[in-house]
């Protein structure tokens, strides 16, 4: 998954993967050290079982996707992209909704905005989907 937060990662994947993926995501452990190394690990023992994997963050850059890429590559799994492309406008209006730990300080959306790049095949993608 591609997208800011409050593009709606979550809701599109509860509604179109879950039943089929085990659902990966940094949000799972909010008081975890090394969250990025222990989200690789999960990864690739749910890939080295043979288990349909999403990884539901933001992943805003090339940078921050490779090595979920290279997971799926060196598994030997296709692996796709599905990046939510909504109005920055309209993520922080759903993300000031939010209460708790679930509202990113706006420093976190507007940083991840200023980072976000399209994902494309030259990644390693097999596919991207786009969902406006």
């Amino acid at each position: 998954m591609v997208g800011l937060q409050g593009a709606g990662k979550s809701t599109w994947v509860a509604a179109h993967l879950a039943g089929t993926h085990a659902v990966v995501s940094k949000d799972h452990w909010p008081n975890a050290r090394h969250r990025e190394a222990r989200q690789r690990r999960v990864v690739a023992g749910l890939l080295a079982e043979g288990v349909s994997v999403v990884v539901d963050n933001t992943s805003p850059s090339p940078a921050e996707r490779a090595p979920l890429v290279e997971l799926a590559t060196a598994a030997g799994v296709p692996v796709r992209a599905v990046w939510l492309d909504v109005p920055f406008e309209l993520c922080r209006q759903r993300n000031e909704a939010r209460t708790g730990r679930a509202r990113v300080p706006d420093v976190g959306l507007c940083s991840a905005a200023a980072r976000l790049v399209p994902p494309t095949t030259a990644e390693g993608f097999t596919a991207v989907q786009v969902v406006r």
